[in-house]
C-alpha cells in the first residue's frame, strides 16, 4: 500500500507562512507482488466485457462509421469497469474490434512479454446478425 504522507508546518507546532510551499512525500512500499486482494481475476474482467458488449452492441445494424464510435464507448466502459474492482498498481489496457459479418472467418490474437504469475487478460466474443466484436483486456502490475 502506498503511504502519502503530507508533512506541514502546523505538525510540527508551527503554521505555514502566507505562499510557503507544503512538500508531500511519498514513502516507497517495497511491494513487489500484489495482496490477494488487489489481484484482478480474469472471471470479474470478463463479465464486465460481455455486459459491456451486449449493452452495446444487442439490436443494432452494423454500419462503419457508427462503429468507431461504438469502439471507443465500450473500451472507456470496460476500462472503467475493470478499474473500479479495486486493483491498485495495475495498469488496464483495453482493445475492442468490431467488423461487419460476412460469412468470412476472423482471428484476433495478441503476444505479450509479461509477469505471469501477476499480470492477467481476458477475452470475450459477441456477434449479431450483422457484426461481430472481440473484446480484450490486460492487466500489468506495475510496482
Amino acid at each position: 500500500m502506498r503511504v502519502n504522507k503530507s508533512v506541514t508546518m502546523d505538525q510540527q507546532g508551527e503554521s505555514p507562512r502566507p505562499g510557503q510551499q507544503i512538500i508531500e512525500v511519498m514513502m516507497p512500499t517495497y511491494a513487489m507482488n500484489p495482496s490477494e486482494t488487489e489481484k484482478c481475476f480474469p472471471s470479474d474482467a470478463k463479465k464486465i466485457c460481455q455486459r459491456a458488449l451486449q449493452a452495446q452492441l444487442d439490436n443494432v445494424v452494423y454500419d462503419e462509421e457508427s462503429a468507431k464510435e461504438w469502439i471507443l464507448d465500450i473500451g472507456n466502459v470496460i476500462k472503467d469497469g475493470v478499474k473500479s474492482l479495486g486493483i491498485p498498481r495495475f495498469k488496464v489496457a483495453v482493445q475492442v474490434t468490431i467488423g461487419q459479418m460476412r460469412g468470412q472467418g476472423v482471428s484476433v490474437a495478441s503476444r505479450c512479454l509479461w509477469d505471469i504469475g501477476n499480470d492477467n487478460y481476458t477475452s470475450t466474443n459477441y456477434t449479431n446478425e450483422t457484426l461481430w466484436a472481440n473484446a480484450m483486456v490486460f492487466v500489468i502490475y506495475t510496482d
